[in-house]
């Protein structure tokens, strides 16, 4: 087994470490969403769900592993020249606008990470699991919460009651005790005065509608001028690069106010069929959304931790009609000012078929959920303990893998 962790010199060492770091309708495309919640401090911390298991094994080419050539035929990999991390990973082309942030350390990947999900390969629970961040392999129905919401439980001082929820779906990972507000983006509620007020004195007498519509104009006259998120950009974010970006620009707009700690997913990553055009797609949008946050963000983007995950991998080998199946090691992506990238994080364990798992997927030899955890440690000093007995279950964190500056 190869360690596969290589560094660039070290760059900005005067930022310690208080930054933090289609099958089914699991992975529809269009279905997305967005959180927000407010916590002390200047640091920033970004997790983007890829919903419909991203394949890690086409994003970060394993090119320096010899079975590699044998797994994956030319449909898939295409005729590109390879844009090289280093002397044995590749990466997609249709990342190539992310390689100045790799060649500044502001890029990395860990490679050959799963939650503790095996064998039954269902998108919804595999997200399940992903999002409550349980370390169970099936989805533990009395986990009600997902890891962000129990991170906002223990760390104090951070307003929860600010936590916003944008979007159409549902993100386990910030449901649970700890209140946030639900905004769909591609609504607004546009009130004159008179309006108003005659709603409020005809709510005046029920407080369930008097509360929920207060909330709701509270929420419209604090939302209503994002440019962003408006419906007339939501219709021209029908192709979903645009539809990530758009969403990238609202999380930065808003972060770059009292949120310090953000979600959104991007749907369409199933690729049972005609892999090629599909990641291409995927990436482009993954690429603009990064791109996006480091733009919006600004300065911010020192203080800033990207952490893109997906619920499993996909097989090592290419199918029958150019795509590749339900699997289960993949990689992530991570990305920020804050950390420390120009690296693949990770042991690597091989492609030889006595190497992959049940003789079909990348073995995965990290558990995903360790990079948050370290990154929350690393923002908030939470304790080992809280962290793998509350926040992530069942969680051994192991050695610090020096995520963050």
């Amino acid at each position: 087994m190869r360690d596969i962790s290589s560094s660039q010199p070290t760059r900005r060492a005067f930022l310690r470490a208080s930054a933090l770091i289609g099958c089914s309708a699991a992975a529809w495309p269009l279905m997305t969403h967005v959180t927000l919640a407010s916590a002390p401090g200047e640091d920033r911390l970004v997790v983007i769900i890829l919903r419909g298991a991203m394949d890690g094994l086409d994003v970060v080419r394993p090119a320096g592993d010899r079975a590699w050539a044998a797994l994956r035929g030319p449909s898939l990999n295409g005729n590109a020249p390879p844009l090289m991390l280093n002397d044995f990973f590749a990466l997609h082309p249709a990342l190539a606008d992310l390689m100045p942030l790799w060649q500044a350390g502001e890029l990395g990947f860990a490679h050959a990470v799963a939650t503790p999900y095996r064998n039954k390969r269902s998108h919804f629970d595999g997200q399940d699991i992903l999002e409550a961040g349980t370390g169970l392999d099936v989805p533990d129905l009395r986990v009600r919460d997902g890891w962000l919401n129990r991170m906002l439980q223990s760390v104090p001082g951070i307003a929860a009651q600010t936590a916003f929820a944008v979007g159409r779906d549902e993100m386990k990972v910030i449901e649970g005790r700890a209140p946030f507000r639900s905004w769909a983006p591609d609504t607004r509620l546009v009130l004159s005065q008179q309006s108003r007020v005659l709603l409020e004195q005809v709510y005046h007498d029920d407080p369930l509608f008097r509360d929920a519509g207060e909330e709701a104009m509270d929420l419209a006259d604090q939302l209503g001028d994002e440019r962003a998120m408006s419906p007339a950009m939501m219709r021209k974010a029908a192709n979903r690069a645009d539809q990530a970006a758009a969403l990238a620009k609202f999380t930065a707009e808003r972060m770059r106010q009292e949120t310090r700690i953000a979600a959104f997913s991007i749907s369409g990553w199933d690729s049972h069929r005609g892999q090629a055009g599909v990641l291409r797609r995927q990436l482009s949008g993954l690429s603009q959304a990064v791109l996006t946050l480091k733009s919006g963000l600004g300065p911010l983007w020192q203080r800033t931790t990207v952490l893109a995950v997906t619920e499993f991998g996909r097989t090592a080998r290419e199918n029958g009609t150019g795509g590749t199946d339900h699997g289960t090691g993949g990689a992530m992506l991570m990305a920020g000012g804050a950390i420390r990238g120009g690296r693949v994080y990770g042991k690597w364990p091989g492609l030889e078929e006595a190497d992959l798992y049940q003789r079909r997927d990348l073995m995965p030899t990290a558990d995903v959920r360790l990079y948050p955890a370290w990154a929350m440690r690393g923002m908030y000093g939470i304790g080992r303990d809280l962290l793998q007995d509350k926040i992530f279950p069942g969680l051994d964190m192991g050695d610090d893998p020096r995520l963050l500056l």
